[in-house]
C-alpha cells in the first residue's frame, strides 16, 4: 500500500509540474517544425542548491541546453507537400537540445530559444 501511495504522489507531483509549464504562453508563434523553448532557471537546472548556495561553473561540465517547450509549430510538410508531419514534442515538455542548434530571442526581458525539432535531442522524463 505504501508503494502505491508513493507512486500516486510521484504521478501527482509530476503532473502538477507539467501543468505549471503548460500555463506559460509564448509571445511568438513558431512556424514549420520549430519550437519555442524557455530556458530552465538556475533552480530548475539544479545549479543553485535548495538552500541558495550557487554551484560554481568550474564544477559544471559543458552540457546540452535544457528548457521547457511553450509553443510548437504545425510541423513541416511531407516530401509531396500534401500533409504536415506531426510534431513529437508538445507544450509543457522539458527538453534537452543541442547547445549550438538554436536562435536566441529576448522579448519583454525574458529569454526564449527558437529550436528546430531536429535540434531537440530528447524529452526529459520526471
Amino acid at each position: 500500500m505504501l508503494v502505491a501511495s508513493c507512486r500516486i504522489n510521484h504521478i501527482i507531483k509530476n503532473s502538477c509540474k507539467h501543468q505549471k509549464y503548460m500555463s506559460e504562453k509564448s509571445p511568438i508563434k513558431p512556424l514549420g517544425d520549430r519550437v519555442i523553448v524557455r530556458p530552465l532557471t538556475e533552480e530548475e537546472l539544479g545549479t543553485v542548491s535548495a538552500s541558495g548556495i550557487i554551484i560554481p561553473n568550474s564544477a559544471k561540465q559543458e552540457k546540452p541546453e535544457q528548457g521547457v517547450v511553450i509553443a510548437v509549430g504545425p510541423g513541416k510538410w511531407d516530401e509531396d507537400g500534401e500533409k504536415r508531419i506531426q510534431m513529437e514534442v508538445k507544450e509543457g515538455d522539458q527538453v534537452v537540445f543541442s547547445k549550438y542548434g538554436f536562435d536566441e530571442l529576448k522579448l519583454d526581458g525574458k529569454n526564449y530559444y527558437i529550436v528546430s525539432e531536429s535540434g531537440i535531442l530528447g524529452i526529459l522524463n520526471h
